[in-house]
């Protein structure tokens, strides 16, 4: 009996010493293969990940690796799959370049005017190895755009075709607008009926099945909210910020993908 307690005892705490382990590498929306956060950065950046990507209904991802940049892209796409909703900052210290790739609706959140404004506010902390403290503010930015929104008069650009895709967004003053228009139309509308035929309220009851006909037809709607041009425009390589402007595209892979690197 004392031995079985005494193995018992020392499965316990062998699982106990296990579990309480620190854990480095991928946690969540964390893969920290190249080991610069502590456990509790990592942790914490996790928490954050895992708050942002809920609110795009989709993944944001902070990877350090010493791998080339292509990683990026390949590991957004193992993660969410092509053209669904996500970003990823990836830190690749063998050639010491930072680089964002976004998929889905962060192509459109994260302009390149966006992408390169993020990169000047993160550039004094990635060149001095605050590694961290860069991956909170990616964290923060992604956040910030998403929620001002897709900029108005938003494109995007294929950077081997040129062709140029624009998106229309409903802003709110032209919602009020169409809101408005819609309640006066009604409004007349009721109006009119009324005072056509003088109905009063309880009174009257339409014969509704002796003058009702019913005829079924199948109809199909196409919406239709995009639409492409062919000409070519020449690539903005300034690193300005801002928030408008588009987002260069390019394809990997059979997915659509945005985003791009700056040394540090």
């Amino acid at each position: 009996m004392k031995k079985i307690c005494s193995s018992l005892t020392l499965l316990a705490t062998f699982l106990f010493l296990l579990l309480a382990l620190p854990v480095y590498g991928a946690t969540g929306y964390i893969n920290d293969e190249a080991q610069l956060f502590s456990p509790e950065q990592t942790n914490q950046l996790n928490q954050e990940a895992e708050k942002l990507g809920q609110k795009i209904k989709g993944g944001i991802y902070i990877v350090t690796t010493d791998k080339p940049r292509s990683f990026a892209n390949e590991y957004l796409r193992d993660k969410v799959g092509n053209n669904q909703n996500g970003a990823v900052f990836l830190i690749d210290l063998n050639q010491r370049e930072m680089y964002v790739a976004t998929s889905g609706n962060m192509i459109d959140y994260l302009t390149d005017s966006r992408r390169e404004e993020f990169f000047d506010t993160v550039s004094s902390d990635m060149s001095n190895g605050n590694y961290y403290a860069a991956s909170t503010t990616f964290l923060s930015k992604m956040t910030d755009y998403v929620n001002a929104g897709i900029p108005g008069g938003h494109y995007r650009i294929d950077e081997e075709t040129g062709k140029i895709t624009y998106y229309k967004t409903i802003t709110l003053l032209e919602g009020v607008i169409a809101f408005a228009l819609a309640l006066v139309a009604s409004v007349a509308f009721f109006v009119i009926v009324k005072s056509r035929y003088q109905l009063k309220l309880g009174t009257y009851k339409y014969p509704f099945k002796q003058n009702t006909q019913l005829e079924l037809t199948e109809n199909e709607n196409r919406l239709i909210n995009s639409f492409v041009t062919t000409r070519r425009i020449p690539r903005n390589n300034s690193s300005g910020g801002g928030g408008g402007g588009g987002s260069t595209t390019n394809s990997s892979g059979g997915g659509t993908f945005g985003g791009g690197g700056r040394g540090f």
